[in-house]
């Protein structure tokens, strides 16, 4: 069998950078739009990747660092995208995105999803209101109770602040298999209209319950940690790449990666993180066709598990 072409993730990004896709295709026609995915507690679609910013943009008042976040964002939604999600518990990145969408003029294009994070109810909305400001958006399009931190009490007011008007959406988030079963119990007395959690070829729990439960429901999925914060991909890198990779237009491990999360039916949108313009292209190129199949899927996941 014919090796199929194989780049480095450094070196596919290099060339994203140096014009596009359609710089690795000569002649080529420049690629479509991201995938999307509809929204299961309303009319809305979302392109099936965003963007994360848990450390890589905490970057405090850094000016350079700061322009160089907003370069990600720019080629993000350059490229589609619109999903960037955030929390008080990332340090100045609320800030780093409010300022990256007031210079990039982007308030009005984004899917803001924050969170509440803290054990007290009653600072909840203190807290809520802090994070908009620092935004810069008119009200959040979606707001989770950060790792169940007291759902009991955020929950309610979150709610309340949908039915006034002030709040679209609602969810609940976790991360690296923790909690699992009071999150199942959570999703099943609540109406969410999203979760969160952490999903990849190596971290396959939520297939499970999480998953067919979140379809049951109608709730929508947001995956945290798709490359386990770089560990994957770096363990990957200098693997070639089986044969599969081509019929599914993957140049790198990271968009295999990727379209192996997001071919989940379930999945509404990966949010892979990145400090870097070059990363953001290569990521939202994967939300493009074609997407493996559910047997695919189930190879890729192995082939994945051996090499890393």
């Amino acid at each position: 069998m014919t090796q199929p072409f194989l780049l480095r993730r450094r070196d596919f990004v290099r060339l994203l950078g140096a014009g596009g896709a359609a710089s690795l295709f000569p002649g080529a026609p420049r690629a479509a739009g991201p995938l999307v995915r509809a929204l299961p507690s309303s009319e809305e679609s979302l392109p099936l990747v965003g963007l994360g910013s848990w450390i890589t943009f905490n970057v405090g008042d850094d000016p350079a660092a700061r322009n160089d976040c907003a370069r990600v964002m720019e080629a993000f939604f350059a490229a589609g995208g619109r999903m960037i999600d955030s929390s008080p518990m990332y340090g100045s990145s609320q800030s780093v995105i409010g300022y990256g969408l007031s210079k990039l003029g982007m308030r009005e294009a984004v899917f803001s999803a924050d969170k509440v994070w803290t054990g007290s109810g009653r600072r909840g909305p203190t807290q809520i209101e802090e994070s908009r400001r620092q935004w810069g958006v008119p009200r959040f399009d979606l707001l989770q109770v950060h790792n169940l931190l007291a759902w009991e009490e955020h929950l309610p007011i979150l709610f309340g602040m949908k039915a006034e008007g002030r709040l679209r959406h609602v969810g609940i988030t976790t991360s690296e298999g923790r909690r699992h079963g009071e999150f199942v119990r959570i999703m099943e007395s609540q109406p969410l209209d999203f979760i969160q959690v952490t999903y990849n070829p190596l971290d396959r729990e939520v297939e499970r319950r999480i998953l067919p439960l979140a379809a049951e429901r109608g709730i929508g999925v947001i995956v945290n940690r798709p490359f386990r914060q770089g560990a994957l991909t770096r363990t990957l890198e200098g693997e070639p790449l089986p044969g599969w990779a081509a019929d599914i237009g993957c140049r790198t491990w990271a968009q295999a990666i990727l379209k192996f999360i997001i071919a989940h039916p379930a999945v509404t949108c990966a949010i892979p993180a990145t400090t870097r313009v070059d990363h953001a292209r290569e990521n939202m190129a994967a939300a493009i066709d074609p997407l493996p199949d559910a047997k695919l899927r189930r190879r890729m996941a192995s082939d994945i598990e051996k090499r890393a």
